[in-house]
């Protein structure tokens, strides 16, 4: 690939990213979101260099777009390649930049979706439009998929595919997506990259007290609001145990023959302090947990609510999920009722095979000290969908990252961004895998 051919598509990743952070495509769960104008966009970027897409609406507003690109053998399995269109919200007020103006800042393209995950599919886009105006073909069909509703548990989005037209998947066997292939620079400057193999499953639960409604100024001793206190205050301090997958010791023994460290597969928490930013999210996956993100009761300062409510964010280790919902309806007692908001699947497999040798042979092409290892991700992604079709999901974004940006603060975050010269390395990482896959 010559050097012109690289600056055309590093040049092009960035606009394009520009543009779709550009359009606020905001999901504020409950069904609360609409990604028709940046599904349209991404359709016009396709159809512009002759690729031709279908736009699958599962609600109003929801839209999920999907192309096969056909393959010089489309007998051998195919390749998903998929990102989500919704972003989180963003209050402005907290942001020192605009959060959907896209600007050019420090070296970095800011906005809400930068890192998740508008810059991924920046890059799948102005891979396939190169290859478009170059003509090329690739070995295997490549299935693009571009969903709504990953943000608020999928069900607009990969789970309405995966359900109501599965066939757009056909021979499709594996794919990839977000929150992978970044690189993470260690203490003795070594430089890791993290492909996801294994996600935690997820379970939002809502907790309910129910309690005796009456006056703010007389006795209540059936108080719903401070019963879900009680039981929200047992939840978020509780100390989850240990609990180490596969993936989690093999991450850290391969940490442990990097750094010349210990290993010790009864405790691995000393070897976090190797992994600076990385820390807290890679912390995370040493255990289950369950968080408070939300309050509901009461509707005026003097009335004492019958009931009251919280949401509870559940996150459980492959093969630990029967101890997370255990462990909660011991902790809240049984006069708090749970309802599941959403539930999904914990995911992991082996960090072997075809498709990942290629992810580290293209790593290592871009950057000759690179060392690929796979990781347990704390949160979930639309691959959890595509498993109940048997497709097998890997995250594998590549981004090379300076040794102290905080990356995983960005995502969900204030002040959003990712850094230009990641996003060029990582388009051009992509390219390689993409045609070589």
């Amino acid at each position: 690939m010559t050097s012109s051919t690289s600056t055309e598509i590093i040049d092009e990743t960035i606009r394009i990213c520009r543009e779709l952070i550009q359009i606020p495509s905001v999901n504020y769960g409950d069904g609360n979101g609409n990604e028709k104008e940046v599904a349209d966009h991404v359709v016009k970027l396709l159809d512009e260099v002759g690729i031709k897409s279908t736009v699958y609406e599962s609600a109003p507003g929801r839209c999920n777009v999907i192309a096969r690109i056909k393959g010089r053998d489309s007998n051998r399995p195919g390749l998903v390649v998929h990102g989500h269109l919704d972003v989180v919200p963003a209050n402005a007020q907290d942001w020192s930049v605009d959060p959907f103006k896209a600007e050019i800042k420090d070296g970095y393209i800011w906005g809400r979706g930068a890192v998740d995950m508008k810059n991924m599919n920046a890059m799948i886009i102005a891979t396939v439009r190169h290859w478009a105006r170059v003509g090329f073909v690739p070995e295997r069909d490549i299935v693009l998929a571009f969903f709504a509703d990953e943000e608020a548990g999928s069900i607009y989005g990969s789970h309405f595919m995966v359900d109501k037209h599965p066939d757009v998947f056909t021979g499709c066997t594996e794919a990839i997506s977000e929150v992978g292939g970044f690189s993470v620079t260690l203490p003795n400057g070594k430089r890791l990259y993290l492909i996801e193999t294994a996600e935690k499953g997820i379970h939002w639960m809502r907790l309910t007290a129910q309690g005796r409604a009456g006056h703010g100024s007389v006795m209540n001793q059936e108080n719903a609001i401070t019963r879900i206190s009680e039981a929200v205050t047992k939840v978020g301090t509780y100390q989850w145990p240990q609990r180490y997958s596969k993936t989690v010791k093999v991450f850290f023994q391969r940490i442990a023959q990097v750094t010349g460290r210990d290993y010790d597969d009864k405790d691995l928490q000393p070897l976090l302090s190797e992994l600076g930013f990385a820390s807290r999210m890679i912390g995370a996956t040493l255990q289950n947990t369950a968080n408070p993100t939300m309050l509901e009761a009461g509707y005026k300062a003097n009335v004492i609510p019958g009931s009251a409510s919280a949401v509870i964010d559940g996150r459980f280790i492959p093969g630990y999920e029967d101890e997370l919902n255990e462990t909660i309806r011991n902790i809240v007692g049984s006069d708090i009722s749970i309802q599941t908001i959403t539930r999904d699947k914990a995911l992991e497999v082996a960090f072997e095979g075809d498709l990942v040798d290629q992810m580290c042979r293209s790593l290592l092409q871009h950057d000759p000290e690179a060392i690929p290892v796979p990781y347990v991700m704390s949160g979930g992604t639309d691959n959890k969908a595509l498993a109940e079709i048997g497709i097998i999901g890997y995250g594998f974004s590549p981004l090379r990252l300076e040794a102290d940006f905080d990356f995983m603060a960005m995502f969900h975050g204030v002040d959003e961004r990712v850094p230009i010269d990641g996003l060029s390395f990582g388009v051009l990482v992509l390219k390689d895998f993409m045609e070589n896959a």
